[in-house]
């Protein structure tokens, strides 16, 4: 909306500056401000909050109206965190939907939703939280903790991860990273890796100045991969009071930053030497919306949580930084950033993999917040001691960008 707005101002003022008269477009000269991502991006941010925080009681108490309690799993399934967790019984889930919600609106108002990064994350993360939110009605349905099984769950987000992954390495303003050919001939890109523009194929990291390895057409499923993953890594995390929400924060956060940085021509070509791509900046302006949202959502996911997300959120959320973080190709890079989301996820395939060849268990319960929360860690404890790890690993991870 606002770009829009932007551009038929911009027009106007050209046309008043050209004949050399001053009409409406002069005296509305303020809305200058609606070019810039720092701006749009902020007031993202903002409204999508101030959103999260109006309609917070209002969908909390339609969700406690429709009945959709959170199923807990029973003390014949997890022993001793059922009498951790009883008093959550019946707390509202699907507050995603508060989320995606914020998201969306704010992304509308501020960005350009026809921008290609901007629509494959939007798209995503609605899909996602779709198929999340089917997953929570059976649950409420049912009365069970268990919802889609889990094959089914996988693949439809095969489906869905594969669409993106196509759609980002078919699209065309998309698959060319870096300079253009007539920037090099400029002499403004006088980095190995711009001398070459990379492709969308390519797999790069901050400590390497040129691609790792270009995979071409077979990028495809490792797209797929790290959205599948990513989804699958916070709905695991999802586990604790606000404790996925605030680790979404700082990685949002960080790959908002990576995004803008990765928009301007010299802050990735000649002093950070990362992909750059001329549409890539409008994305911070989606991720500040997320990171807004989930700011509002934490005000009442927070312990004692008066709402959870839910898979509609959590697979959402997932979908979306995967996305993202293919989206400014730094996939890998969401390991060290992302890095609570993938400890919880290997504590599961460790916990499983150990339990299925030896009969052993390696912690008391996964996924591995649950294992502190059983060796007498409070519940508040855990959250915020994740969170903290989660600010250090975005820290160490921006930090890489100028290592080498």
């Amino acid at each position: 909306m606002l770009p829009a707005i932007y551009d038929f101002w911009y027009q106007a003022f050209e046309a008043e500056k050209a004949s050399g008269q001053q009409g409406w477009a002069y005296t509305f000269s303020f809305l200058n401000l609606f070019q810039y991502i720092t701006f749009r991006a902020a007031s993202a941010g903002l409204l999508s909050f101030i959103l999260s925080v109006i309609f917070g009681p209002r969908v909390i108490r339609r969700l406690i109206s429709l009945k959709v309690g959170q199923p807990i799993r029973t003390a014949e399934e997890v022993h001793k965190l059922a009498e951790l967790h009883g008093g959550k019984i019946g707390t509202p889930t699907m507050g995603g939907v508060l989320i995606i919600g914020s998201v969306l609106v704010s992304t509308l108002v501020f960005a350009r939703p026809l921008n290609p990064f901007i629509a494959v994350c939007a798209c995503t993360m609605a899909a996602c939280g779709l198929l999340g939110f089917c997953d929570d009605y059976k649950k409420v349905k049912e009365k069970k903790s268990d919802g889609i099984s889990s094959r089914k769950k996988l693949v439809w987000q095969l489906v869905i991860a594969l669409v993106a992954a196509c759609f980002l390495y078919f699209k065309k303003e998309i698959s060319g990273f870096g300079a253009s050919p007539q920037q090099i001939a400029d002499g403004l890109a006088g980095y190995r890796l711009g001398k070459t523009p990379i492709d969308m194929g390519a797999v790069c990291f901050p400590l390497f100045k040129e691609e790792i390895i270009n995979l071409h057409w077979m990028i495809i499923p490792f797209f797929a991969l790290v959205i599948v993953g990513c989804s699958n890594a916070v709905n695991l995390t999802d586990g604790l009071d606000g404790l996925a929400t605030g680790t979404t924060i700082s990685v949002a956060l960080s790959y908002a930053f990576l995004a803008y940085l990765a928009g301007h021509f010299y802050m990735a070509t000649e002093y950070l030497v990362i992909p750059h791509n001329r549409y890539i900046g409008e994305l911070a302006i989606f991720l500040m919306a997320l990171v807004g949202a989930c700011f509002g959502f934490l005000w009442f996911n927070c312990h004692p949580a008066k709402v959870f997300m839910g898979d509609t959120g959590s697979l959402a959320i997932g979908g979306a930084l995967g996305t993202a973080a293919i989206c400014a190709k730094q996939e890998l890079l969401l390991v060290v950033i992302g890095g609570v989301f993938v400890m919880e996820a290997m504590s599961v395939i460790l916990q499983v993999g150990s339990f299925k060849l030896r009969k052993k268990r390696i912690f008391r319960m996964s996924p591995i917040h649950h294992h502190f929360e059983l060796l007498g860690w409070h519940e508040n404890q855990v959250i915020i001691r994740f969170w903290i790890i989660s600010i250090m690993l975005a820290l160490f991870g921006l930090a890489l960008l100028k290592i080498a």
